[in-house]
């Protein structure tokens, strides 16, 4: 089917009008004119053209693959016992349904009356291997095929004019339509076909995981006197001792510790003790080589930085006028980025260098800081040490405890075996005598921390009692400032005939400040501040707002000198407690004043 195929330009009208040649109908065009004046409708064929059979070995039903720009050109088709004519190329291609999952089935309608399975089987054998047909009664059928991609192929024929022999009889001819069908089968193969990539991909997954898994580790042996006795070689063998040490961490784990085995133990942990020096030793000597390392690497570095100095100096001293201006223009440019390059990597060097010596310096004041912090947390973390404290005189009483015990039980030992002194009672006399003088020295120790537990218990007492005095003086401050936040001072004067109050707390609105004062002159009232206080009054009451004239008429009440126009603009110097909106329609629209203070009040 991919083989290649005789390619008719559909744009040419030659082709459809061979094909309607071959139906027994005269081509017509769009506009009913026929589309060849030398048409004969005898002869069946137009003269000068072969028929080509795209069924012969070497040619296919499918034409090659073309771009997607190029549309593609179905030809006309001759099987043995019909012949297939293409549709109009100027028609929509057939719509089709959506492809079910691992579709192999088709359906193909509008089949010959007269179509057999022999007929289907030759038309569409050619595109793949045919399973099963089942033919209905009527003009369709279904044709499950072996493989799925053989499906696009019968697609191909759909729209197609089909033909018995030569005849023009109309249960001879039919236009086929193929189209994707569901069948149980296909769905069943291609669940089946799902769920064995599925097994597949777990199995990979499952060997993925078990390859990079880690390996298990050896099993460990049981304890018994003969494995002690090698383990006991192996621990003091430095190749061998990581894994002796699991096995002895394990035995101990399992509780393999009794009365008779605890002196190979004890001997298996002091031999794993030893190996520390050995440890301290291999690390001492890793920090000498890293240090070694370090300072070769510093040397290394500075003579790198030295010779990059010398290169930039090279370029610095080639960017002068004297050398800059014999070279060229190109030169110029190489050599200017060169010298930045050379400049960004002597400082990237150079930054390098700087750091390692600050790490040095750092390093070299550890002990400084450490000192520092040390004096620092004494003082500051009394309660901390007065419980560290307390935990150690606990933790020394329980000691005490012990020992007493231990020197009862030597005293009763002692006294059993008195009439025989033997080499024990030497050996229990001395522990005897040196359990004695650990009791004392503990109990000196013992007194020692409770003096000191009392003094630190003193110091934290008073500390306690030195905050809540700061706590008590704090508080007193706070009240302190919130009474002077709430209290205005008013200073009165009288300056001959004039009487000025100053003082006045300051109004705060959006961020605003206003210093306002009162003044009266040989008792004639002129105030700003009294005026606003009355307008605010007046307009209170008046919450939907009042004019100009409305609130000069009730100032003029008070003093006949009020003017309009100082008024107004006395309101619009306060923008945050007076607003002016206007109100009304048409002819009886109106500017009315409103008192706003509260709301700036209420927004903070």
């Amino acid at each position: 089917m991919d083989s290649n195929s005789i390619t008719m330009p559909m744009s040419d009208p030659n082709a459809w009008a061979t094909a309607m040649n071959n139906l027994g109908m005269p081509p017509i065009g769009m506009t009913g004119q026929p589309l060849m004046p030398d048409f004969d409708p005898n002869l069946g064929m137009m003269a000068g053209i072969t028929p080509m059979n795209p069924m012969m070995p070497g040619l296919g039903i499918v034409p090659a693959p073309l771009s997607q720009d190029v549309p593609v050109v179905k030809e006309i088709i001759h099987c043995k016992s019909c012949t297939l004519f293409p549709p109009n190329p100027n028609l929509p291609p057939p719509a089709t349904r959506e492809r079910p999952p691992g579709c192999k089935t088709v359906f193909v309608g509008g089949l010959p009356e007269n179509a057999t399975e022999q007929l289907i089987m030759e038309v569409f054998g050619q595109c793949g291997d045919i399973t099963a047909i089942r033919k209905s009664k009527k003009n369709f059928c279904h044709i499950r095929f072996a493989e799925e991609f053989t499906v696009d192929k019968a697609l191909f024929l759909s729209g197609y004019r089909i033909r018995l022999g030569s005849s023009t009889d109309k249960k001879d001819t039919g236009r086929l339509h193929v189209d994707f069908a569901q069948a149980r089968d296909d769905l069943y193969e291609w669940e089946c076909r799902q769920r064995m990539l599925a097994r597949e991909e777990r199995h990979r997954r499952k060997m993925e995981e078990d390859r990079l898994r880690p390996p298990s580790p050896p099993p460990i042996v049981h304890y018994s006197e003969h494995e002690c006795s090698q383990l006991g070689d192996k621990i003091k063998d430095d190749g061998k001792f990581p894994e002796a040490v699991r096995v002895l961490l394990t035995w101990l784990e399992r509780g393999e510790v009794n009365r008779r085995n605890a002196n190979n133990f004890y001997s298996m942990i002091q031999s794993s003790n030893s190996h520390i020096r050995r440890l301290m030793s291999e690390k001492s000597q890793h920090e000498k080589e890293m240090e070694e390392a370090k300072e070769k690497f510093k040397t290394a570095l500075a003579g790198i930085l030295a010779q990059f100095e010398q290169i930039v100096s090279v370029f610095q001293a080639a960017s002068k006028q004297k050398a800059w201006d014999h070279f060229s223009k190109a030169q110029r440019k190489n050599l200017d980025m060169w010298h930045k390059q050379a400049e960004e990597i002597r400082n990237m060097h150079n930054e390098q260098l700087m750091g390692i010596r600050r790490e040095e310096e750092m390093e070299m004041s550890d002990d400084d800081m450490e000192d520092a912090l040390d004096s620092k947390d004494s003082e500051d973390s009394g309660v901390s040490q007065a419980e560290a404290l307390k935990e150690e005189n606990d933790s020394l009483r329980c000691q005490l405890d012990a020992y007493r015990n231990e020197v009862e039980l030597l005293k009763q030992e002692q006294g059993k075996n008195q009439p025989i002194r033997s080499e024990e009672d030497n050996t229990h006399s001395q522990q005897l005598s040196f359990l004695q003088q650990a009791l004392q020295g503990m109990q000196k120790q013992l007194l020692k921390m409770r003096e000191e537990l009392k003094q630190r218990e003193a110091e934290l007492e008073k500390s306690f009692e030195d905050k809540q005095q700061l706590k008590s003086q704090v508080q007193t401050l706070k009240e302190g400032l919130q009474n002077l936040q709430n209290t205005h001072v008013m200073q009165v004067s009288l300056t001959g005939d004039t009487l000025v109050y100053a003082g006045f707390p300051e109004n705060v609105e959006k961020g605003r400040v206003y210093h306002v004062s009162l003044v009266y002159f040989k008792g004639k009232f002129i105030s700003e501040l009294l005026s606003l206080w009355i307008i605010s009054t007046f307009l209170h009451v008046h919450p939907f707002g009042a004019s100009i004239e409305y609130i000069c008429s009730y100032l003029q009440r008070l003093d006949t000198k009020i003017n309009p126009s100082e008024v107004e603009a006395l309101l619009s110097r306060l923008p945050c407690t007076f607003r002016q909106e206007l109100t009304g329609v048409g002819a009886s629209l109106e500017k009315r004043w409103n008192f706003c203070g509260f709301q700036g009040i209420k927004s903070t």
